[in-house]
C-alpha cells in the first residue's frame, strides 16, 4: 500500500489565477498587438503607448473578466484533465502513455475553453477598450456587467462569439501545457538526476510553456480578432482569409509578449498548484 498525493479539482483555477494576477499586463499588451491592422507597434512601444495615454493602472484593464476567465476555462480544463489522469493511474496502476495525455489534455482543454467562452470574449473587450476613441468605447464596469451587457445588447448567441477558435486554441494549449509538463516532469524524474522539486517542476513547465506557445499562436490571432471586432467579420472563415491578406507574420503577431506572458505564467500556475497539491492535496492509496 502506498499513499499518494494528488490535486483537488480546483487547484487549477486557483494556481492559474493567482498566476494571472502577475502576467495580466501582458496580455493586454498582447491583446493591443494582435489587434493591429497593421504592424505599427512593437511590445515595448505598445506598452510605452498605453501607459502614457491611461496611466500605469490601464495595464490591469480587465483584470476581473481574467480572473473569471480562469476560474472557469482553467478550472475546467485542469479539472477534467487531472481527474480523469489520476482514476486512470490508479485503474492500470501506472502512468499513461503521452499520446493519451495528449487525448486527454485536448478533450480537457476544449470543453474549459468552450466553457470560458464568455468571459474570454468580456476580457478581450475591456483590455482592447482603451485603445479605442471615447465614443467606441464599450466602458465595462467588471466582468459580470460586461456579461450582462452583451446578453441584453447582443443576445446570448454573442457570448460565444469565438467559441469554435478559443475551444480549439484551448484543446492546443493544454496539450502544451498539461501534456507536455507531465511528460517532461515524468522523463526529468526518470533520470534519477532531479527529485519531485521546485527545480524540475520550474524546468517542466518552462518547456510546457514553450511548447503550448508555438502551438496556439496563430489561432489565438483568430480568436482575438473575433472577439474584439464589431462588424468586421462575419465568421472564422472570413476572419481567417482577412488575417491572411496581411501575410504569415499576421498570424504571428504579438509573438514575443504572448511568449512572454504564457511562459511565465505557466510556470507560476505549476509553482502554485505544486504547492497546493503538497500542502492541501488529497491522499490517495495505491
Amino acid at each position: 500500500m502506498q499513499e499518494n498525493l494528488v490535486s483537488r479539482w480546483y487547484f487549477g483555477g486557483l494556481s492559474s489565477s493567482a498566476a494571472a494576477c502577475f502576467t495580466h499586463p501582458l496580455d493586454l499588451i498582447k491583446v493591443h498587438l494582435q489587434t493591429q491592422q497593421e504592424v505599427r507597434m512593437g511590445m515595448i512601444g505598445m506598452t510605452v503607448n498605453v501607459v502614457r495615454r491611461e496611466g500605469y493602472l490601464a495595464l490591469y484593464t480587465g483584470l476581473s473578466a481574467s480572473l473569471c476567465r480562469q476560474m472557469t476555462y482553467s478550472l475546467s480544463r485542469f479539472a477534467i484533465y487531472e481527474t480523469i489522469r489520476d482514476k486512470l493511474n490508479r485503474k492500470n496502476k501506472g502512468v499513461l502513455p503521452f499520446y493519451q495525455k495528449i487525448l486527454l489534455g485536448a478533450f480537457g482543454g476544449f470543453t474549459g475553453g468552450f466553457i470560458g467562452t464568455p468571459a474570454d470574449l468580456v476580457n478581450v473587450r475591456m483590455q482592447n477598450d482603451i485603445k479605442l476613441p471615447v465614443e467606441l468605447r464599450r466602458n465595462y464596469a467588471h466582468v459580470l456587467d460586461g456579461l450582462l451587457r452583451v446578453w441584453r445588447e447582443e443576445g446570448m448567441k454573442k457570448l460565444f462569439s469565438g467559441a469554435t477558435m478559443a475551444s480549439a486554441r484551448g484543446a492546443l494549449v493544454s496539450v502544451g501545457q498539461l501534456s507536455c509538463y507531465d511528460q517532461s516532469k515524468q522523463l526529468v524524474l526518470a533520470t534519477g538526476y532531479l527529485a519531485d522539486n521546485t527545480l524540475t517542476h520550474f524546468l517542466s513547465s518552462v518547456f510546457a510553456g514553450g511548447c503550448a506557445i508555438i502551438l496556439c499562436q496563430p489561432l489565438d490571432v483568430i480568436k482575438t480578432r473575433l472577439m474584439s471586432s464589431k462588424v468586421e467579420y462575419k465568421s472564422v472563415f472570413h476572419c481567417l482569409t482577412e488575417t491572411a491578406k496581411l501575410g504569415p507574420r499576421a498570424f504571428y503577431k504579438g509573438l514575443v509578449p504572448a511568449a512572454v506572458r504564457l511562459i511565465p505564467h505557466t510556470v507560476l500556475t505549476y509553482m502554485v498548484l505544486e504547492k497546493l497539491k503538497q500542502h492541501f492535496g488529497k491522499v490517495v492509496v495505491t
